[in-house]
């Protein structure tokens, strides 16, 4: 069912582009080039179809919103893995808190020493 409505989905956003596309300028966007835009222009048939898919895919949108919701319900990503909890350290053995040898910068003493001034 998901994959349906996804599939639907896709093919109206394409829709929706390419109407988009198709529709004239009509003033106030940016390469207009001029041209007025009147307060009550005329819907023609590309800006209802426009709407429709727009109404379309907003519709799909929310439905696949609904669908993962159910599919995630109750579910952890440690459940999904199979990943299990870490296991018990047993008592009697004993790892080690650090690495062997110093981790310790050097001290001053034990710094090369300064190469001579260049004269």
């Amino acid at each position: 069912m998901e994959n349906v409505v996804l599939t639907v989905h896709l093919i109206l956003a394409l829709l929706m582009i390419g109407v988009v596309l198709l529709q004239r300028s009509e003033g106030g966007g940016l390469l207009s080039g001029g041209g007025s835009m009147s307060a009550r222009g005329a819907a023609n048939a590309l800006t209802k179809v426009t709407w429709l898919l727009a109404i379309g895919f907003i519709a799909t949108s929310i439905t696949l919103t609904i669908l993962a919701a159910q599919n995630a319900k109750g579910t952890s990503v440690l459940d999904q893995s199979g990943a299990e909890a870490p296991a018990e350290v047993p008592a009697d053995v004993t790892a080690p808190l650090a690495p062997e040898g110093d981790l310790l910068p050097p001290s001053s003493g034990d710094a090369p020493a300064a190469p001579p001034p260049a004269e």
